[in-house]
């Protein structure tokens, strides 16, 4: 790994303090009073039975901006705490990825409204007469819009690093901590970033159904965004939806601004190249930063704190050589107990709610629905497989030629963020009304709403793979001679496989999860429905029919199960054991 970017130290060696730290400071504060201001509203008293409603003036949409910009950037703190330990988890350990992968495959198919309808009273209930319960609810509720790619993505990147790079980090003898923040972390970094790009663009999508709950007979609305989306969606108010999405577009074109692009400018180091591209990628922000002295007068002040740390860290981290013991120490039996009496505990927990919920389904789901439950997987299934091959020819060129031009990435990504971000629900009136003109029918017409939402993880998964090409495998084939099929057959496609098959399988999981939005279309009075597993799921959820709720989101659960199983694992070991940078 080059690094052609410096830290965030003062450039020209200034050693002072000037008007950019003024700047930085003052950011600083004004973010952290944002944070205290908005985060306030999510302790009020709360009452189900007297909501307040919602206020639909224009004047409050910055406030309401605020509150799920708050909410989303809660829900990806968690979702980045979780990529890093479960995602290292499913990499270093051959039982826990036996477990992990095909939970995170069912988990990442389960609609938002299926966990929200499974969350939201044990919410309310945790936090009684809190509001706070309520957006812990909707927090989780983004949270599992945004992890599971991000975890795919990090789980990708951990098992195709280089052997030779793992067998240095062996020889020099590091430990797992240092192994993880030397080699590890910063060998995923490139795809970590992209991948977390589009997962906060997919947060965007069901910002809407988490905001405004309407799941097991509650209807909530809080303060927010999404929830001031769907008002307009269930009046038809055009004026409102408008000025919704142009909030919505002016926080994403500033999140690629103040976040995205400089922590890619600032990724760009850790690319594995042993020379250096022409055109590194380039944000205003991270330069002005770079002139911040602040930062180096903070790291003098802390190094002592960041030597303690970074002992700890070594000492926990370092493996002693095992030593033969006659006799299990006590502490062990005690953890071991422990660990078994938790275990036994959710065990049982799980025991008794699958017992209960296969009794409920039993009195009140006959053989007939569910064989109409069954039918209607299959036809989202259908939906699905060819939505991710359309999305895969369309725009496996267009990543590739996105990530091979940097020029063409600093103004298509984002646009293309923009694109993944846009709730698929703001596109009813237009929709419905040309479904309607046009006679097309739902069931086609749901593929592209399913393609509008979940498309994009192709995308940017083949442009963070086209970007990561490194540039001594690309002069390479500029000095063979390689073009037109050649160049993809050798290296273009080999190279961006492994990247395509995370983009491709979050994006098979994304659909069946959009498919509740895709196939039951509302602006207004008008409707428009899908024969599929999300229109039924989605109207068992706004009616509280427990039963078909459990029935729906088992049989999703066991096509995508079957889905991975027979496709995606495969391509995953094709892509770990054929195509890795070695």
């Amino acid at each position: 790994m080059h690094a052609p970017s410096a830290n965030l130290t003062p450039a020209g060696g200034r050693q002072g303090f000037g008007w950019v730290d003024l700047v930085v400071m003052l950011a600083l504060l004004g973010l952290l009073w944002s944070v205290l201001h908005f985060g306030r509203g999510m302790w009020v008293h709360f009452d189900e039975a007297k909501a307040p409603p919602l206020d639909t003036s224009v004047w409050n949409i910055p406030y309401y901006a605020g509150r799920t910009l708050l909410r989303m950037w809660m829900a990806f703190a968690c979702s980045l705490v979780f990529t890093f330990v479960v995602g290292y988890a499913a990499a270093k350990n051959r039982v826990a990825r036996a477990v992990i992968l095909p939970a995170l495959d069912v988990l990442q198919s389960v609609p938002v409204l299926g966990f929200l309808s499974a969350t939201v009273t044990g919410f309310m209930a945790l936090f009684p007469g809190s509001l706070f319960g309520v957006e812990c609810a909707c927090i989780f509720a983004i949270f599992t819009g945004q992890v599971w790619n991000m975890t795919f993505g990090f789980y990708n990147s951990l098992v195709t690093i280089p052997a030779d790079m793992e067998e240095a980090a062996s020889t020099y003898g590091l430990n797992r901590w240092q192994r993880f923040t030397t080699v590890q972390l910063p060998a995923s970094m490139h795809s970590l970033i992209f991948n977390s790009m589009m997962s906060f663009g997919g947060g965007w999508f069901f910002v809407a159904q988490s905001e405004a709950i309407s799941v097991m007979n509650k209807n909530i609305k809080l303060p927010g965004l999404g929830s001031y989306m769907a008002s307009a969606v269930e009046t038809g108010d055009n004026r409102a939806a408008l000025w919704a999405v142009a909030a919505m577009l002016l926080i994403i074109l500033a999140s690629d601004q103040l976040v995205w692009r400089p922590l890619l400018a600032w990724a760009d180091k850790y690319r594995m190249e042993l020379t250096e591209s022409g055109s590194p990628p380039r944000s205003w922000l991270y330069d002005l930063l770079r002139r911040a002295y602040v930062f180096e007068w903070f790291n003098h002040r802390l190094e002592p704190l960041c030597d303690w740390i970074r002992h700890l860290t070594f000492r926990l981290t370092t493996v002693e050589p095992s030593r033969p013991q006659s006799r299990v120490p006590m502490g062990s039996l005690v953890v071991r107990g422990l660990g078994l009496v938790v275990l036994a505990w959710v065990g049982s927990k799980c025991a008794t709610g699958l017992v209960a919920a296969v009794v409920n389904v039993r009195d009140h789901v006959s053989p007939a629905q569910m064989g109409n439950i069954a039918m209607a997987g299959l036809f989202t299934l259908l939906r699905v497989l060819v939505m991710t091959t359309l999305a895969t020819l369309i725009w496996v060129p267009v990543g590739v030629w996105i990530g091979l031009r940097p020029g063409v990435a600093r103004f298509a990504q984002p646009l293309a963020q923009m694109a993944a971000s846009f709730p698929v629900n703001m596109t009813f009136p237009f929709v419905v009304g040309f479904y309607v003109a046009w006679h097309i029918p739902m069931g086609w017409g749901s593929i592209f709403l399913m393609a509008m939402g979940t498309q994009w993880y192709i995308l940017f998964n083949v442009v963070a793979g086209a970007m990561a090409i490194p540039n001594d495998l690309k002069e390479a084939a500029r000095t063979y001679g390689l073009r037109g099929w050649n160049l993809w057959r050798t290296l273009i496609l080999p190279a961006i496989f492994p990247y395509w098959v995370t983009g491709a399988c979050t994006a098979a999981g994304g659909a069946w999860n959009a498919s509740i939005v895709a196939e039951l279309a509302t602006w207004g009075p008008t409707q428009l429905k899908a024969n599929g597993l999300g229109a039924t799921l989605a109207e068992a959820t706004h009616q509280g029919d427990k039963p078909v709720i459990i029935c729906s989101i088992a049989m999703m659960s066991l096509f995508v199960v079957l889905m991975n199983r027979v496709l995606w694992r495969r391509l995953y070991r094709l892509a770990e054991r054929r195509f890795r940078l070695d």
